[in-house]
């Protein structure tokens, strides 16, 4: 009987271990960039507004674009030429941070406690095997980004919701085993897609650096997307996508100026 209990017990536990606690999506993604008004004007050609930036000395240090109430672009300018030009971080949103942030506790990561960020929103980090940052974030009433909704929600965005993110590491086996075993993101079998906890369906996929940095936007129509992003001036690739079962046929990609693959293909179920 003792030895029945604690397999039990320990199946009861792995269980626990597995369950995750859920979040919404993807809240951002921000960006280093080599030139915040070149690259500013690239997102608004996709139709992304900006909706409020934060300034020093005269000079924009944070720019905020929006692609959906719960979903932005941020942009940082390089500071010095050391800095490395790129995706920064990528920041998920729940619903309540403070579950979250005890259940990393409990799995023996480091997040920061949650505290009230500028503007106006709950936020904690952490730290991954490569000393990447991952922010998580929960909106709150009174915020920017609340007091923002349902406006700079423009007819010209090319897309309305932001469903995948490529992130370059250096060792993708450790950095798929972290956000498994200690984020509870679901693989895609052995590929490196990486399922978000929750019901978004949004995924992040590791690729080995030092590639780019890429995102995925959901599109009815990439062959009508394609011709949109040609009347806008723009350069558009048409490829054919193979990233699992809900990303099908094929997909409109556009290159930021700092060389990020932006792509717009039609998504399952969406």
């Amino acid at each position: 009987m003792g030895k029945r209990l604690m397999l039990i017990g320990g199946l009861l536990a792995a269980w626990s271990w597995a369950q995750s606690p859920p979040l919404s999506g993807i809240a951002h993604v921000a960006f280093r960039v080599s030139d915040i008004p070149a690259a500013r004007d690239f997102y608004e050609k996709l139709g992304f507004e900006q909706f409020f930036e934060f300034s020093q000395n005269g000079k924009t240090t944070q720019a905020f674009l929006k692609i959906n109430d719960r979903q932005f672009i941020e942009l940082y300018p390089r500071g010095d030429g050391s800095e490395p030009l790129g995706l920064m971080h990528i920041c998920y949103e729940a619903d309540d941070l403070a579950p979250v942030n005890s259940e990393y506790v409990k799995r023996g990561l480091k997040p920061s406690p949650v505290r009230k960020a500028g503007a106006g929103n709950l936020l904690f980090v952490l730290r991954d095997p490569e000393d990447q940052v991952i922010e998580y974030t929960q909106y709150m009433p009174g915020s920017r980004h609340s007091e923002d909704r349902g406006k700079h929600l423009g007819s010209r965005r090319i897309s309305q919701q932001l469903t995948a993110v490529t992130v370059p590491v250096r060792d993708v086996a450790a950095e798929r085993a972290f956000y498994t075993s200690g984020l509870g993101f679901e693989a895609e079998g052995s590929a490196p897609v990486l399922r978000i906890p929750g019901g978004s369906r949004q995924r992040v996929t590791l690729t080995p650096a030092p590639a780019k940095p890429a995102l995925y936007f959901a599109v009815a129509d990439a062959a009508r997307a394609a011709a949109e992003l040609k009347s806008r001036g723009m350069t558009v690739n048409t490829i054919d996508v193979h990233r699992g079962p809900d990303a099908t046929g094929k997909a409109a990609t556009v290159t930021d100026p700092d060389g990020t693959s932006i792509s717009f293909e039609p998504e399952a179920g969406r």
